[in-house]
């Protein structure tokens, strides 16, 4: 089996909807107020409704990215905060809080 779909919390669906689409050009589509789904992200997905932020250290999303300078200047000109960075062997990338609090990742790969 292969991963169909991703789900994340977000207690502000207009927030989220704001950063995401400024950051990395994702769509959305509201299913009422409880749940917003996104696509044009490799894998689609959604966001349900949540009255905080979720704990940090649970799994973690990481989007490929070719030039990671630009993708760090997107994510924080969209309103994302940077809270690590460092290089492994063949790669390097950043983790990033959205505006509800989910932690992601954006990494390159090195060339060789």
């Amino acid at each position: 089996m292969k991963i169909d779909y991703v789900e994340m919390p977000s207690s502000d669906f207009a927030a989220t909807k704001a950063f995401y689409a400024a950051a990395f050009g994702w769509e959305f589509e509201e299913w009422g107020e409880e749940y917003l789904a996104f696509s044009n992200a490799g894998l689609e997905g959604g966001f349900r409704r949540a009255d905080g932020p979720p704990p940090r250290g649970g799994s973690l999303i990481i989007l490929l990215a070719e030039d990671l300078g630009a993708a760090e200047k997107a994510v924080t000109g969209a309103g994302g905060e940077i809270i690590e960075r460092h290089e492994f062997p063949g790669g390097k990338r950043f983790h990033f809080t959205d505006p509800s609090g989910n932690e992601l990742a954006v990494w390159t790969k090195l060339p060789l």
